[in-house]
């Protein structure tokens, strides 16, 4: 008989047990999925907007970066903020730029009677480049960067509005001790560092 006539066609091939169908080949994509999804949603720490407070969900592990608390900063008093002021200070540590905004508008982790007063870290997670100086007021967003556009929502935790970057503007958690607005803690991590309390002279605290 002829050789080739006697070859198993391509389907009998990938049907054998040595072989992977298209079946349980997308049924290994989907298990795939959902085992990442929840190890991603097991390592999400949240915040109580509320209290400012990291949470996370019971059970879940917190990754340092994700939330770290650091010696507290006084960075200005509320009575001396007018809507749209920028208050520029470096924090955690000497070399970690940060600004904060009274964006006359209600914001995720906010402090003050409105709670529109927000501080974040201002060296773009792209790529580093400084973001001071590009403050949109009426939009409530810090950008375009200087370097490669990306723009970021300060009401929303720093989510990227446009641009190249993937993660968020690290949030500087913020409290109210009377009237002084003190920084506490940084959400996300910083860029350049491995972490937000190492590699540089933390900033001198209360």
């Amino acid at each position: 008989m002829n050789e080739r006539l006697q070859r198993p066609s391509l389907h009998e091939q990938n049907s054998g047990s040595g072989s992977v169908g298209r079946r349980a080949f997308l049924a290994g994509l989907s298990a795939g999925a959902g085992s990442v999804a929840v190890g991603v949603y097991m390592r999400v720490a949240v915040l109580d907007d509320d209290s400012g407070v990291p949470q996370a969900p019971a059970g879940a592990p917190v990754l340092p970066a994700v939330a770290t608390a650091h010696p507290g900063l006084r960075v200005t008093s509320l009575a001396e903020l007018a809507v749209g002021d920028v208050v520029d200070f470096q924090f955690p540590t000497t070399e970690s730029p940060a600004s904060l905004f009274r964006l006359g508008r209600s914001a995720a982790g906010g402090v003050g009677p409105d709670r529109d007063v927000v501080a974040f870290a201002t060296d773009c997670t792209h790529m580093g480049c400084p973001l001071r100086g590009q403050f949109q007021r009426e939009h409530a967003v810090l950008g375009p960067c200087p370097c490669h556009f990306t723009t970021f929502d300060l009401t929303h935790r720093g989510m990227v509005v446009l641009g190249q970057a993937t993660e968020n503007l690290p949030q500087i958690i913020l409290r109210l001790d009377g009237d002084d607005i003190i920084a506490t803690g940084t959400l996300g991590l910083l860029y350049g560092f491995r972490h937000n309390l190492e590699d540089a002279p933390i900033v001198e605290g209360l």
